[in-house]
């Protein structure tokens, strides 16, 4: 499978080594260890069988549990598309550091993108993720998938130094959102060697935005990426699909 890996290289990049939430004030546990326990085992077939009831079936038959005990999770194959976000958001601060004080918010973003997209291929999960985005268009769980991008944004400004609170905040944060989502459809998509084509996607509309500014300008834009209007609005970006 292809891999963003040698970007990740040039860049320099290597595991953070303080925590990002202070002793005081941890990172959220949204799951259970058993249910952790599950899902992780049931996204390790995610590769074979997708985001399906098959795959959940598995987790739970791999810690113990009848098949039948899907009623565990009662948003079904959303649940693990779920899991996969959470656990790449809080395990992003852990995977990278930046090599000097010198290097910009911009690069930093970027980099941080990159290595958030890299989680998808290291999980297997990048030639299944349309099965992902299916569940995540469905409105009743619209409003999850919204909240774990906002939340994505904000991880990805916080770890980049950006700290400023202003008028600017939300709109940044939308901006930074619309672009990964967009750059992360894309890459599902993406044939090339290394997912280079996916890189050079991702810079061109960095590039549009003038270093995450002006690629939506409200928060009904952003939600509605991710909601039915997903495709519209990454056409409009310049994405061929």
């Amino acid at each position: 499978m292809a891999s963003l890996r040698p970007l990740s290289r040039r860049l320099n990049l290597r595991p953070l080594q303080r925590a990002y939430h202070s002793p005081t004030d941890p990172p959220p546990q949204p799951y259970t260890s058993n249910e952790s326990a599950i899902l992780s085992s049931a996204l390790s077939y995610v590769p074979t069988t997708g985001f399906t009831l098959t795959s959940l079936r598995s987790g739970l038959s791999d810690q113990g549990y009848r098949p039948v005990s899907t009623a565990l999770f009662p948003r079904g194959p959303f649940e693990l598309v779920r899991y996969h976000l959470i656990t790449q958001r809080l395990s992003l601060r852990d995977r990278i550091v930046f090599p000097d004080t010198e290097t910009s918010v911009g690069r930093k973003v970027r980099a941080l993108i990159l290595a958030r997209l890299q989680g998808n291929v290291d999980a297997g999960v990048v030639e299944k993720w349309s099965e992902a985005l299916g569940w995540m268009s469905l409105a009743g769980n619209i409003p999850a998938s919204v909240e774990e991008l906002a939340l994505l944004s904000d991880e990805m400004w916080y770890l980049a130094g950006d700290t400023t609170v202003d008028a600017g905040w939300y709109t940044k944060r939308a901006s930074l959102g619309a672009v990964y989502a967009a750059a992360e459809l894309f890459q599902s998509q993406d044939q090339s060697t290394d997912f280079r084509d996916t890189e050079a996607f991702l810079d061109r509309r960095l590039e549009e935005s003038r270093t995450i500014g002006g690629v939506v300008g409200n928060l009904s834009q952003w939600a509605g990426f991710q909601g039915v209007a997903a495709v519209n609005l990454a056409r409009s970006l310049g994405m061929r699909i």
